[in-house]
């Protein structure tokens, strides 16, 4: 564990590399405004040239993506989104603001949604250099991979099949234009061209259920996925009212919310348990999947959803064409 003034240096310095005289753009939001300040006082060390944006100054949670900030950012170098999520928020805040980003060319920018102090003494004062090594070994393993089988003690089973035509993103902390990433990083990612099996999400999931349910290790929702989609009489969960906002949630936003876009193994070896958040969990060195929006702009993926909602799993075995990378959450690299 470091210190938050050593996870906020990493960010600005080692990972955006911030420049004197650039433009750069911070939201945040009120909860999580001591980190943000933080940010944005490292930020004015370096550039005077920064627009600081708190999310509850335009309206109560959740709010549509402001025309305010979509024009600070097409004018940045540098942005930062440091806030919490809010549900309804991915479809009419983020998805917006990522539309944004991916339109300014020159942009870099750093996606901490759901980030907190802990985080930044943690994942964010992660070794970054151990991390790229880790990340170009897992990359070279799975670049031209057709099959990926993924097995858990608590039942998971399943196979991704992928197609060269669809990239494999490495996210690795090294931000650059053109390819924004989370922070904390560490991360090897695809959209896959189908997936079939028994996938058990045990650790815990995305968007708003994050803030909302925390671990669900206990409560572990059960999915069947054929073609890569989740059936829906498959899925089960002993938490009521988990499994029924989640079912809602794959069925009901749009017509590929129920379909697996994202296949990610986490590369951050510097973390050593979960902490039930995932902005970090999903670096965990293991697996987790997503279901909904496939990144089309950084995979190339020829499909798109208003839904992302990741399910990280706890210490899979990894097999890549029938070769094994991890045995129970730890890498044979």
């Amino acid at each position: 564990m470091g210190t938050i003034a050593e996870g906020v240096k990493q960010a600005i310095e080692n990972c955006l590399k911030v420049r004197s005289g650039e433009n750069v753009v911070i939201i945040t939001d009120k909860e999580t405004l001591s980190i943000g300040s933080a940010l944005k006082d490292a930020v004015e060390k370096i550039t005077d040239k920064i627009q600081f944006f708190i999310m509850e100054d335009f309206g109560s949670r959740p709010i549509e993506f402001p025309q305010a900030i979509d024009n600070a950012i097409k004018e940045a170098d540098v942005s930062i989104y440091a806030a919490q999520g809010a549900e309804g928020e991915l479809q009419s805040f983020r998805m917006a603001m990522i539309e944004s980003i991916d339109a300014n060319p020159k942009l870099r920018h750093a996606h901490m949604i759901g980030i907190t102090p802990e985080i930044m003494e943690d994942g964010m004062c992660s070794d970054y250099t151990e991390i790229q090594c880790i990340s170009k070994l897992v990359y070279e393993k799975v670049k031209n991979a057709r099959e990926i089988r993924v097995v858990t003690e608590k039942g998971s089973d399943f196979t991704g099949q992928f197609s060269p035509d669809i990239k494999w993103v490495v996210s690795d902390g090294d931000i650059k234009a053109e390819n924004w990433k989370n922070l904390p990083d560490g991360e090897v990612f695809t959209a896959p061209e189908s997936v079939n099996g028994t996938i058990i999400i045990d650790g815990c999931l995305g968007d708003f259920f994050t803030e909302k349910y925390g671990s669900i290790e206990k409560t572990p929702v059960k999915i069947e996925v054929v073609n890569g989609r989740a059936i829906k009489e498959s899925i089960t969960c002993e938490n009521k009212k988990l499994l029924d906002e989640f079912v809602k949630y794959l069925f009901e936003i749009d017509e590929n919310s129920n379909r697996i876009g994202e296949f990610a193994i986490g590369t951050n070896t510097g973390l050593t348990k979960l902490i039930y958040n995932l902005l970090q969990d999903e670096k965990f060195p293991g697996i987790h999947v997503a279901f909904g929006n496939p990144y089309p702009t950084k995979t190339g993926a020829k499909w798109e959803s208003k839904a992302h909602v990741d399910g990280v799993l706890i210490k899979p075995s990894i097999y890549v064409d029938g070769e094994i990378i991890m045995n129970k959450g730890e890498f044979c690299l």
